[in-house]
C-alpha cells in the first residue's frame, strides 16, 4: 500500500474509533445532562429562542449548540448517540481542518499533524462529551484556516473568516470573535503587514458578521429582556474577572493540562516549540508567528481568567498539533533524543499504571478495568518502541489504539456521574404512576429530566438554576427539606433521588417518611409510600 493509502486507512480507522462505544454509557452529569435536556425541552415546547433547563430559563450559553443537538435528536432520536453526535462530528471535522491548515503551511507534514491531534487523549475525550467547547473549537479553527488562506489574497476567505467567528459567537459568546480576531490582528502587527490590517476590517465582512449574529441575539432579547444583562455582563465580564462560578484555578493551571492533553504525543511538545526558533526554511517566519500567536493568545487569555476549566484549552491544540506534525516529519538526531527522552519520562509511568494498578488494587471498579488498562499500557510501551525505531506510521497506529483502549474509562465515569440507571428504574415505575412527583435532593441531577422526559422538583439546591428559578413563578418546583417533608406526608406519591453522599442528611430530614426503593451506583431512590 502506498504512503497516501496508509494515511487514508489510518484516518478511516481513527474515525471509526471515535464512534465505537459512544452510546455505551449514560450521559455524564452535569454537563451532558444539561446540554441534552435543553434541546429536548426546545423540541417538546417548540420554543427554540428561550433555552430552558428543568423548564426554567437558562441563559449561560447562546443558542447554536442547542440547535445543532436538537437537529441531531430529530434525526437520530433522543439518546446518548444523538446527544454526542455533534461534538464527535465537530472533533473529526476539526482534525480535517487542521490537516488543510497544516497542508497550507507545510505540505509534507499535514497528515501527521491531523493524526497527532485526532489521537491525542484530551481531544478524543472532549469529542465524546456533549459540551459546547468542541463546537466552539471547530468554528475557531475554521476561522484560523480561513484567515491563513486569505493572506494569499482571496477575499472570499475573509468573508468565511468573519462567518466562522460569527458562528463561534453564537456557540459560546464573545470569545468567538475576540480570540480569532485578536490572533489575526496581532499576526499582522508582528509581521509588519500594516496595510493588511486595514483590509482585515473590511466593512462588507463586518456587515456579514453582524447579519449572522445580531438577528439571533435580537430575537432572544426581544422575547427575554433579561437575557442581555445575564449573558453579556454576568457570563462574560463577571465570569472572567471574578470567581462567581467557583472555578478559580492558579495561573499555571493549563500548563500541566497541555502536557497531559497530547498523550501519547507529549514528547513532541518540546520539539514543537523549538521549531519556532529554528533557522531552517521548512517553516516561514510569518507562519511561525501565526502558529505562536494562535497558541499563546487563548492560552494567556484563559490563564488570566478567574474561571478555568480543562476544555478551555482546546483552541490551543491545533497549532501545537501542526508544529508537532512538522517536528515528527523532520526528526533529526538531536531533536529525536529530546523527543524520545521526554516521551519516556511521561509515558512509562502512565503505561506501568495501566499494566499494574488493576492487579494491585482492591477496588472492584479498577479491577474491572484490567483489560482496557492493560491494553492502554501495552500500546504506550509499543509506541515507545516504535518511536525508538523511528517507525513513525506504526506510532500513529498505536496512538489510535491507545485512545481506543482508553474509551472504556467513559463507562466507569458514567457509573457515578450518570442518571441513566436510576432513570430506567423510575421510568418502569412511572408508567403506571404518571401523576407522581420526582424530586432531586441537594443535586440538580440534570440528566434526570432528560431520561424521565419530565420536570423534577429540586430540593435545597438552586445552584446555576438560581436565575431561572427567580425569573418566573416556579412555586413548588424549588423547595427546601421542610417543604419536602410536607410533600411526603401528602396523598401524592413522591420519588426522591439523591446521591450517596447526601443520604445522612436525607435521613435526618425524612427518615420517618420514606423508604429505600432502589440503589444503583451512587444514586439512591426513595419513595414515601
Amino acid at each position: 500500500m502506498s504512503r497516501k493509502g496508509i494515511f487514508f486507512a489510518l484516518f478511516v480507522f481513527l474515525a471509526a474509533v471515535y464512534f465505537i462505544g459512544v452510546s455505551g454509557h449514560g450521559l455524564i452529569d452535569p454537563d451532558e445532562g444539561r446540554y441534552s435536556e435543553i434541546p429536548r425541552e426546545m423540541i417538546e415546547s417548540g420554543d427554540y429562542v428561550t433555552p430552558r433547563l428543568n423548564y426554567v430559563k437558562y441563559f449561560e450559553k447562546p443558542l447554536l449548540h442547542y440547535w445543532l443537538t436538537a437537529a441531531s435528536f430529530k434525526i437520530f432520536g433522543q439518546n446518548e448517540f444523538s446527544s454526542r453526535f455533534i461534538p464527535e462530528l465537530m472533533g473529526l471535522l476539526t482534525v480535517l481542518l487542521t490537516y488543510f491548515t497544516a497542508r497550507k503551511i507545510s505540505r509534507d507534514s499535514s497528515a501527521f499533524s491531523a493524526l497527532i491531534l485526532g489521537s491525542s487523549v484530551l481531544w478524543f475525550a472532549i469529542s465524546r462529551l456533549n459540551i459546547t467547547d468542541m463546537t466552539l473549537t471547530f468554528f475557531f479553527t475554521f476561522a484560523m484556516l480561513s484567515y491563513r488562506y486569505w493572506l494569499d489574497g482571496k477575499f472570499t476567505w475573509l468573508l468565511l473568516f468573519y462567518a466562522c467567528m460569527a458562528f463561534a459567537v453564537l456557540t459560546k459568546g464573545l470569545i468567538g470573535v475576540v480570540l480569532p480576531g485578536g490572533i489575526a490582528f496581532l499576526h499582522l502587527v508582528f509581521t509588519k503587514k500594516y496595510k493588511l490590517i486595514i483590509k482585515l476590517f473590511n466593512p462588507l465582512a463586518i456587515i456579514l458578521f453582524f447579519l449572522i449574529t445580531v438577528p439571533v441575539f435580537w430575537l432572544t432579547c426581544r422575547v427575554n429582556p433579561d437575557f442581555f444583562d445575564f449573558f453579556f455582563i454576568r457570563e462574560h465580564f463577571l465570569r472572567y474577572t471574578t470567581t462567581i462560578h467557583d472555578r478559580y484555578e492558579p495561573f499555571y493551571f493549563f500548563i500541566p493540562i497541555v502536557i497531559a492533553a497530547f498523550i501519547p504525543w507529549t514528547g513532541l511538545i518540546v520539539n514543537s516549540f523549538m521549531k519556532l526558533f529554528d533557522d531552517d526554511d521548512s517553516l516561514s517566519k510569518s507562519d511561525k508567528i501565526f502558529l505562536a500567536v494562535w497558541f499563546l493568545l487563548p492560552f494567556i487569555f484563559f490563564s488570566f481568567s478567574n474561571s478555568k476549566l480543562i476544555p478551555y484549552i482546546l483552541p490551543c491544540m491545533p497549532p501545537i498539533a501542526i508544529l508537532s506534525g512538522i517536528s515528527l516529519n523532520e526528526l533529526n538526531i538531536k531533536n529525536f533524543k529530546i523527543f524520545f527522552i521526554t516521551s519516556l519520562i511521561i509515558l512509562v509511568p502512565v503505561a506501568l499504571t495501566g499494566l499494574l494498578l488493576p492487579s494491585l488494587s482492591n477496588d472492584p471498579d479498577i479491577i474491572a478495568m484490567k483489560y482496557p488498562a492493560g491494553m492502554l499500557g501495552l500500546s504506550l510501551l509499543l509506541f515507545l518502541f516504535a518511536a525508538y525505531r523511528k517507525y513513525i506510521l506504526l506510532m500513529c497506529f498505536l496512538a489510535v489504539i491507545a485512545i481506543l483502549a482508553a474509551s472504556p474509562a467513559f463507562k466507569k465515569v458514567a457509573l457515578s456521574g450518570s442518571r441513566q440507571e436510576v432513570s430506567h428504574e423510575l421510568n418502569q415505575i412511572l408508567v403506571n404512576d404518571e401523576d407522581s412527583i420526582v424530586a432531586a435532593y441537594r443535586d440538580l441531577m440534570q440528566g434526570l429530566s432528560f431520561y424521565l422526559k419530565r420536570r423534577i422538583v429540586i430540593v435545597d439546591d438552586l445552584n446555576e438554576l438560581e436565575f431561572g428559578a427567580k425569573a418566573e413563578n416556579n412555586s413548588g418546583w424549588f423547595i427546601d427539606s421542610q417543604e419536602l417533608k410536607k410533600l411526603c406526608r401528602s396523598n401524592k406519591h413522591v420519588y426522591i433521588v439523591t446521591r450517596k453522599k447526601y443520604i445522612y442528611d436525607l435521613m435526618n430530614d425524612l427518615s420517618d417518611d420514606i423508604k429505600l426503593l432502589h440503589t444503583t451506583g451512587n444514586d439512591y431512590l426513595y419513595v414515601n409510600f
